[in-house]
């Protein structure tokens, strides 16, 4: 049978895809669940979510501390609550080279784009720039983190198609389905030990746990 793996969420905003990787859990689509929510901003929404579904949510303040020093703060609660593999969902806080060699392949990020287009960019501003280049397809991203912007090795990727009269707000609406999906798809990939990295690459192997 596959280890039950313990996720460990970093938010900074609504945590948008959160509800979809709890509702997957709770329909036992996937073999985990959420150990801890931590914030670095005390009125995420993030941390709302996870109280309504009774799971232990932390507001860590980085103010006056440096990047690594706060990263360290982070890891002990991860290490406290047994994370096997961290989610980035809307942080916005720069991660440390200390915690991204510490927690090397175990920090999945998604983006809103089909990297390495629109790199670097943020939420509505990447689905802005995507109508305003006139782009037909856009889609999103899920990548295991390096200590570049958006560079590291791709996961899994998915399209969403650009329509004629889409806005950034239906436009984004659109991606974060798919991000969802690529969400749950990858936390279920890394349960079942399929995901081998090599350099930037990423290879889905057959291989069970």
């Amino acid at each position: 049978m596959l280890k039950m793996i313990r996720l460990g969420v970093l938010a900074s905003t609504k945590g948008t895809d959160m509800p979809a990787i709890i509702d997957a859990i709770e329909a036992k689509k996937l073999n985990a669940e959420i150990a801890v929510v931590i914030s670095d901003k005390k009125n995420a929404y993030a941390l709302d979510t996870a109280k309504k579904y009774n799971i232990k949510a932390i507001f860590l303040d980085p103010k006056g501390k440096e990047k690594e020093e706060y990263d360290k703060e982070i890891h002990k609660i991860l290490q406290e609550e047994k994370v096997d593999l961290v989610l980035l969902i809307g942080y916005m806080n720069l991660i440390s080279k200390w915690f991204v060699k510490k927690y090397e392949n175990r920090v999945m990020n998604i983006h809103p784009s089909l990297l390495p287009a629109y790199s670097g960019r943020r939420d509505l501003n990447v689905h802005e720039e995507v109508i305003k280049r006139g782009c037909k397809i856009t889609g999103c991203s899920l990548i295991f983190i390096d200590e570049g912007s958006d560079t590291g090795p791709i996961i899994l990727q998915k399209t969403v198609d650009v329509e004629d009269d889409d806005t950034a707000e239906t436009l984004k609406e659109r991606v974060q389905k798919s991000e969802q999906e690529i969400l749950i798809k990858g936390i279920e990939l890394f349960a079942e030990n399929k995901l081998k990295v090599k350099g930037r690459k990423v290879k889905i192997t057959n291989n069970r746990i």
